[in-house]
Order: C-alpha cells, then structure tokens, then sequence
C-alpha cells in the first residue's frame, strides 16, 4: 500500500483536501486528530501532562487547556520540549497501531497521513513513500485563518513563524495541490492524484 504524506501550512486547506482523496476511498490518519484524542478527558496525555504542568493544564471537563498551553509554549521554550516529550510518542504510537489496521484490512487503495508539522519533525520523510503538499500564498494563508479563528493578523503571524516556511515545504514535496483558487479547482488535482497514487499502490516497491 503507498503511504503518502500530506502537509500544508495553517489556513492552506489541509483538511478539505483530506476529505476529498477520503471520498475517494483513501484511507486517513489525522495526526492533529489525534493530539486532541490523547488530549481529551481520559486521554493518554493527561496524567503525564498534570504531572508535568500542574492542574492549570486541564480545563474543567478534564481536557487540556489548548489556550492555556498554547500560551505557556510561546512564552517558554522549555514548555514546548516538555509538551512534545509526552505527546509526541503517544501520536506515533497511535499513528502506527492504526496504519498496521488499515494495512491488514485490505479495504482501501492508499493510505494519507494528514501531518500539520510534517516538515518539523524531521523523520516523516523517511516514513512515507511520498510527500503530498497543500499550497497557497501566506497572505492567503492570514485571511483565512483571520476569518475562520477571529485571529488578528499578528496571532497568525506569530503562528506561522514557528511553521517551516513555504519554500521548505515545498522543498521536500513530490506533489503539490495549488489552493489558490476557487474551491472547484481542487477537484481536478485531487482527482488526478488519486489516479496517480492508485497507479503506484499498484507497484510493489512503492509502498512506504
């Protein structure tokens, strides 16, 4: 089966994408889905991150306080290495768990892993066959976030400076999807990859 890797800066589009190559009949594994998973009341992070944080974590349902960590990670550096030392093992323990279920289950033709940070984190290259980017200019990238989060133009600045830039992403991708455009653009691309990806699931030296 080809694994295939898709990423995107913030406000580029990455979900609606993944909808589409899943209507399809792609196979997905969010891993942001799966930090608010693990995040969740009961999830697997919480008691590592009280531990770690302190009650002042948790909102009042039990889950993690995204604002209030989000807050701590910009303001110290050292919160963010502590942040990812608990939850990024559990996502890749997840992440491989449910790859190795989807591989067995024979049911779909590919398998995209939707990976926000994927450019970050340095080892998903090596894990997948190839490397799927979703694409649009950064001014596109603030008005939309703008719009959708009620962000101001420097809360999305602040964000997407802690994101690779765009010319690294694009660096590292065999294909790209140009989200510029109207929303009736994207259907041919995905469309065209997912002929293209079916192909070389079809050949068995492009499985990752």
């Amino acid at each position: 089966m080809l694994e295939i890797g898709l990423t995107g800066g913030i406000g580029s589009g990455k979900t609606r994408v993944a909808d589409m190559f899943a209507a399809h009949g792609a196979a997905l594994i969010d891993t942001d889905l799966l930090a608010h998973e693990i995040t969740a009341p009961g999830g697997l992070a919480i008691a590592p991150l009280v531990a770690a944080f302190g009650p002042r974590c948790l909102r009042v349902d039990g889950a993690m306080d995204r604002d209030a960590m989000r807050a701590l990670v910009f303001s110290d550096p050292t919160a963010k290495a502590r942040l990812e030392a608990i939850t990024h093992p559990l996502i890749r323990q997840l992440t491989e768990t449910r790859a190795a279920a989807i591989r067995a289950g024979g049911q779909h033709p590919y398998l995209i892993y939707v990976v926000p940070l994927l450019v970050e984190s340095g080892t998903w290259r090596t894990r997948v066959g190839r490397v799927l980017v979703v694409d649009c200019l950064e001014a596109t990238q603030v008005a939309r976030v703008m719009a959708r989060n009620g962000f101001t133009r420097e809360q999305v600045q602040a964000i997407m400076d802690r994101q690779a830039t765009r010319a690294a992403r694009l660096a590292v991708a065999d294909d790209v999807i140009d989200n510029d455009g109207p929303p009736e653009a994207l259907a041919p691309q995905v469309e065209r990859l997912d002929a293209l990806y079916r192909l070389l699931s079809q050949t068995p030296d492009s499985a990752a």
